[in-house]
């Protein structure tokens, strides 16, 4: 009998056949996701010797929600999220018009999935313009709800615009905002409930992988009581509640033993961007606000292959919906040619999160070795001298078969 998974606390409680949403997603997304159900389902079944399986439930989000129901995102589908918890997803396209501005967005919000996860790790053979890309093991906890993700933005001119030029300079009278009718104003709210939640996850996920460094990455130099108040209320955080499992950057600067502790800095977001480049294996774990994660996870993924193969999670307290982290590139779409890299490592992602590690594992050396031999989809064919070209549902079925016979 399928199970229903249950989130509490950001934390899954999984039976031996729990029940999955997925949605396929627009463009390039039935590709890709049937490349990938298929590596899953393998791997859960390699891994247990059948005593394990999940049980798959499509619901309707999207272009093939629209098709079947004039609707984008219908309840019937939010219904489902809310009682199933678990999710995963491809891209979903942005709708044109008025109504939901992003889809993506629109369920980070809805479900209050505050914490966006980027794990940026380099896989042997992947084609990379870095000169060592094997130094590259982030994970990045990049804030969901708060930031530009919530913030209001008012035109130039509007009576909106004007009313906040208005006030603004009646609070300021030494520093007026210039160019009144020709000035668009947006607001950007950074609150310390929304920042230590996401700044607490990034800890505990620390905390749960053994790894060594959490950096709250902001712009608290110039923007002082938003991005600045991110980084302090990471800090009474970790002295409120991790003392005895974090120490400060400045504390071991100050000549502190950090023994098996847990060590707690931050960055500007621009220098971020260069340290990133010129000496990554000494970052690990980093907690940003929602705009600065945008640019970062991004830019990382690069560095080590590209969104094709960026895998990326949405996590509340009650439900999770794991992601693709790319693009529909709908001119793709049917032609059966696109990498599935980035859901099949985030499939790898939800695998770990409900505590089905033997089966992640096996899709990870499964995905490397596949590399590793040349056996790989266009994007990486391109950039490899003798490499073999492979069709989206091939390389999944190559990383099926190379996965290790025992984990």
């Amino acid at each position: 009998m399928a199970d229903i998974v249950k989130i509490v606390d950001g934390k899954a409680q999984v039976g031996d056949n729990p029940i999955v949403l997925f949605i396929e997603g627009d463009g390039i997304g039935p590709d890709i996701w049937r490349a990938s159900q298929a590596v899953f389902d393998a791997a859960v079944d390699k891994a247990y010797d059948g005593k394990r399986k999940i049980e798959w439930k499509e619901i309707l989000v999207g272009e093939k929600a629209l098709n079947q129901t004039g609707e984008y995102m219908p309840q019937e589908s939010l219904d489902l999220i809310k009682e199933y918890s678990l999710a995963i997803k491809g891209p979903l396209t942005t709708p044109v018009g008025g109504g939901i501005r992003s889809l993506n967005v629109a369920l980070r919000q809805i479900f209050d999935l505050y914490a966006c996860v980027r794990p940026v790790k380099w896989y042997k053979g992947v084609p990379s313009p870095m000169k060592r890309p094997d130094l590259f093991d982030i994970v990045l906890f990049r804030e969901n709800t708060e930031d530009v993700y919530s913030g209001f933005d008012y035109q130039a001119g509007s009576p909106e615009a004007l009313k906040i030029i208005e006030a603004v300079n009646s609070l300021n009278p030494d520093k007026q905002l210039p160019h009144i009718n020709t000035t668009g104003i947006g607001i950007k709210p950074i609150s310390a409930e929304g920042s230590k939640r996401l700044i607490k996850s990034s800890i505990e996920y620390a905390i749960k992988y053994g790894r060594k460094k959490v950096h709250l990455i902001h712009k608290g130099n110039i923007m002082k009581y938003t991005e600045g108040s991110f980084t302090d209320w990471g800090y009474e955080l970790a002295k409120a509640e991790y003392a005895d499992r974090v120490i400060t950057e400045e504390e071991v600067w100050d000549g502190a033993d950090p023994g098996d502790k847990i060590i707690l800095g931050n960055r500007i977001a621009d220098n971020t961007f260069q340290q990133l480049l010129l000496r990554p294996d000494e970052y690990d774990v980093l907690a940003t606000t929602n705009l600065n994660g945008d640019y970062l996870s991004d830019a990382a993924a690069a560095q080590v292959g590209g969104l094709g193969i960026a895998p990326g999670a949405n996590i509340g307290d009650n439900q999770a919906i794991f992601e693709a982290t790319h693009g529909t590139a709908p001119k793709y779409a049917g032609q059966d040619k696109v990498n599935p890299g980035s859901v099949i490592l985030s499939g790898v992602m939800m695998l770990e999160f409900m505590g089905w590690s033997e089966a992640a594992k096996l899709i990870e050396e499964g995905l490397e070795r596949a590399i590793e031999k040349k056996t790989v989809t266009y994007d990486f064919e391109r950039q490899m001298e003798g490499a073999t070209l492979l069709k989206c549902s091939e390389f999944g079925q190559a990383i099926v078969e190379n996965m290790p016979v025992k984990v």
